[in-house]
């Protein structure tokens, strides 16, 4: 059972403000790819979805004189915390299931480790998908963060991956619990 939808998430202002100031069409993305992903990584894919639509609603805008200055972001960037943050507040607002939020947004916290001191992180198969459909994503310089989409195409996008995940949660659940 879902309890809340990427097209629900898109509706809310605090994903308008934040997705958007970070790029929804590279949001919506890394939604398909983590949709993708999920599937082959037998990993539930309305988690998955979830995770990557809001992966970067903790960016904070790095300009200097006007331009996007690459290297500030790399420097001193913690989105990713401050995006699990922000996100599980959101879900939670929505009605998430307190579970899945927090899975969602350990899944964000842990999507990147550009803000972490060197070291290896064993990510679980959520938090590698959510990471693979960032890296699928990017481009060179952060510019995947700088692509347009209408809301009208976006929220076409979003409601026709509802519909697929629906589908697939369904099957998801059903070989899990076969396994299980």
């Amino acid at each position: 059972m879902r309890y809340v939808t990427l097209t629900q998430l898109f509706e809310h202002p605090i994903t308008q403000k934040y997705v958007k100031r970070s790029g929804m069409a590279h949001a919506i993305a890394c939604a398909y790819h983590a949709y993708r992903l999920a599937k082959k990584y037998n990993v539930n894919p309305d988690h998955a979805t979830k995770a990557a639509f809001l992966h970067d609603i903790g960016h904070y805008t790095w300009y200097r004189n006007g331009q996007w200055d690459y290297d500030l972001y790399k420097e001193n960037d913690i989105h990713a915390i401050k995006g699990a943050e922000r996100a599980h507040k959101l879900l939670i607002r929505l009605g998430e299931h307190p579970r899945s939020a927090k899975s969602i947004a350990l899944a964000i916290l842990l999507h990147t480790d550009s803000y972490l001191p060197q070291g290896e992180l064993h990510l679980n198969p959520l938090q590698q998908v959510v990471a693979k459909a960032d890296e699928a994503d990017e481009e060179p310089s952060g510019e995947h963060h700088y692509r347009q989409i209408s809301d009208m195409r976006a929220k076409r996008m979003l409601h026709a991956l509802d519909e697929k995940v629906n589908n697939a949660l369904s099957n998801w659940h059903s070989a899990n619990e076969q396994s299980g």
